[in-house]
């Protein structure tokens, strides 16, 4: 799945949408990677499975000077993103990875 920038979307399927949020379910297989995505809006992120999972800045995106990075999962655990990233995201982890992404709209 795309958007209009030729973009991947930020995630494998919506779930939900209203004029206030859509909620997206990622899966990520061991090894395999998303899309190269953007986030246009602020986000909330809940970690559901896996056990490593990296996040690859594009070059040149707002993020980028912070460069590749992983982190452990720990399922439950939720973080908040700001709107503005352009990132790619990897399960280097052995098991199946699984996130649901609100997007605050």
């Amino acid at each position: 799945m795309s958007d209009e920038s030729g973009m991947g979307s930020i995630a494998d399927r919506v779930l939900f949408e209203n004029e206030q949020v859509r909620i997206w379910e990622m899966d990520l297989q061991p090894g395999e990677s998303s899309p190269e995505h953007h986030h246009d809006n602020d986000y909330i992120v809940i970690l559901i499975a896996g056990d490593r999972v990296g996040v690859r800045p594009a070059p040149g995106s707002k993020d980028d000077h912070e460069g590749y990075h992983e982190a452990e999962v720990t399922p439950g655990r939720t973080a908040f993103i700001p709107a503005g990233g352009t990132e790619t995201a990897i399960n280097v982890g052995t098991v199946p990875y699984k996130d649901i992404e609100i997007e605050l709209l």
